[in-house]
């Protein structure tokens, strides 16, 4: 029996933080050998907003680095960049014409995005086309591969019910006797939900976020991971135990960082500090991030960009020949074939 499909991607805008890694990346890497893996580094998604050409292609590269650096098989998974494989946006447009408008604009993220609210007012004076039909490009790339996982932070998990809707559509319109697109199953990371700022740690770690510091980002120099942890926002009260008090959100946040990197629970590590102070515990925090940290780097640093482009080219030789069975298909069943 063949291996079940796995599909996700990351954009190549902002560099890639701990939370990216913990809640995404090395969730891949974990499963690698039990699904067939396609990986993708989601360039055409980067240019729903603004980008600067030479800092997106330097970024793609960087992604796809970060993914072999942090332990992904080019022997085992398919890593590709999104815009080599020009199925994805036909696809998009095929999904495009059985998605309704209100669909579109009921997304979440669009609307935080736009500034666009429930009556219809706008904060922003111009939204682009590409974010509003960002979900659709999203659904293409899940339904191009047959795909059966898809793991998502639960800020995703919108566009994959959509992404869903869209496949039952589909099916329901084009392909009675046979579906042809299959429903995914969505996983939702539980320690994504964990990794917050370390600046508003009520809020995702994000690298969109305007303030460096309120990430550790994967390639950050020793010195750079010591001084944002110690700079990492906690509370007055100076006395340390896990919570979820709301304001106990900063500490849980690092306790919860230092659990996920050390294997030791939570509480564990509060007991152990409860007779410290918060500057104990977030130097000892940051020795341990950068040990943590530091075989990424170092295999990072050996990966050139040619070798990811050698792999580019490998996975767009794999990928097109059937991703353009997959367009035929839906093709011949709308009767554009």
């Amino acid at each position: 029996m063949s291996k079940k499909i796995f599909f996700s991607g990351v954009q190549p805008s902002g560099n890639l933080h701990l939370g990216n890694y913990l809640g995404s990346i090395k969730n891949w890497v974990d499963i690698q050998d039990e699904y067939q893996a396609i990986c993708c580094v989601v360039n055409l998604h980067a240019i729903t907003v603004p980008q600067d050409p030479s800092e997106l292609k330097k970024k793609t590269i960087e992604v796809a680095k970060l993914y072999l650096a942090s332990g992904l098989d080019p022997e085992k998974v398919i890593i590709f960049r999104q815009s080599d494989v020009p199925q994805h946006t036909e696809l998009m447009w095929l999904l495009n014409t059985i998605t309704k408008t209100g669909e579109l604009f009921k997304m979440t993220q669009f609307k935080d995005k736009s500034g666009i609210q429930e009556n219809g007012v706008t904060e922003k004076i111009s939204v682009g086309a590409g974010l509003l039909n960002y979900p659709i490009l999203m659904a293409a790339d899940i339904l191009l591969y047959d795909t059966d996982l898809v793991p998502v932070g639960e800020d995703q998990t919108q566009h994959l019910e959509l992404t869903k809707t869209l496949a039952r559509r589909f099916n329901n319109r084009f392909a009675k006797e046979r579906a042809l697109l299959k429903i995914p199953e969505i996983f939702v990371s539980k320690i994504g939900k964990k990794i917050m700022s370390l600046t508003e740690p009520n809020k995702k770690m994000s690298k969109s976020a305007e303030s460096p510091n309120s990430r550790i980002e994967l390639l950050d120099k020793p010195e750079v991971v010591r001084k944002k942890i110690m700079r990492a926002v906690t509370d007055s009260e100076n006395k340390i135990y896990y919570s979820d008090k709301k304001e106990k959100a900063g500490l849980r946040n690092l306790l919860n960082i230092f659990s996920i990197i050390t294997g030791k629970a939570p509480e564990e590590i509060a007991v152990d500090y409860q007779d410290k102070g918060y500057g104990d515990l977030k130097k000892d925090l940051a020795e341990e991030l950068v040990e943590y940290l530091k075989p990424i780097q170092k295999k990072f640093s050996e990966i050139s960009d040619e070798e990811v482009l050698d792999i580019f080219e490998k996975s767009k030789r794999t990928l097109i020949p059937r991703a353009e069975r997959k367009i035929t298909e839906l093709n011949r069943a709308m009767g554009l074939e």
